[in-house]
């Protein structure tokens, strides 16, 4: 036997196993700390000693269904009283702007929540691209079923809201409202909106979504 060859392989053969190990625990906590260069197979069950909802706890309670919006075709529109209309592609939206990471826990009126990591743009980014005009004081976001919600400009802002495209870790699931769901926190969860095309400013403070017409709260503060 050839002791030289035999104690080489046996070196490459360690060394390769330890490269794979060093290698998964590098993937696993790039997922773990929402990377965004990782391949997107496992979901974060704790943030910072914060216990997690899994994303199956969300219930789809939507007034048309999952909307099915493809990604390279979807179109982002900034309108309303701005300077600088914009319309953004998907790519767009993540990739020229700061992404955010946050754990907020989304109250439905129907009595369930669910604890989540956020992560997403901060909305006044976007509002800020296109440049608000001072008569403005309200924010109103459309989705593709044509579901509606508004809140107050300075609410935005102040409060540094996100618009996510991803939940604990993971690119929304079409259920979840792939490709945005605004993070509306503090409120309740008809205000969460999601699948969003287009976001427009406002002066009309008392503007009234599909559910607050119907007779919701337009303040939708949680008690």
């Amino acid at each position: 036997m050839n002791w030289k060859k035999y104690v080489l392989s046996i070196t490459l053969l360690l060394i390769a196993i330890v490269g794979a190990v060093f290698a998964g625990n590098w993937i696993w906590t790039k997922a773990k700390t929402g990377g965004t260069n990782t391949l997107e197979t496992v979901e974060i069950k704790e943030y910072m000693g914060q216990k997690l909802s899994p994303i199956d706890d969300s219930r789809e309670n939507s007034i048309k269904g999952p909307q099915n919006i493809d990604k390279e075709s979807y179109r982002l529109v900034m309108t309303g009283l701005v300077n600088n209309e914009t319309i953004y592609t998907y790519d767009d939206v993540i990739t020229k702007h700061s992404l955010y990471q946050k754990v907020v826990t989304l109250h439905c009126v129907e009595g369930w929540e669910v604890t989540i990591l956020w992560e997403g743009i901060l909305v006044k980014d976007l509002l800020e691209d296109a440049v608000i005009n001072p008569a403005a004081n309200t924010v109103i976001f459309y989705a593709q079923d044509n579901y509606s919600t508004s809140l107050p400009l300075d609410y935005i802002i102040n409060n540094n809201i996100i618009m996510a495209h991803k939940m604990n870790g993971l690119t929304l699931p079409t259920q979840r409202g792939f490709p945005f769901q605004l993070v509306a926190e503090s409120k309740e969860g008809y205000k969460w909106i999601k699948w969003i095309t287009r976001i427009e400013l406002s002066d009309n403070i008392n503007y009234k979504g599909y559910w607050e017409s119907r007779g919701f709260s337009n303040n939708a503060d949680l008690p």
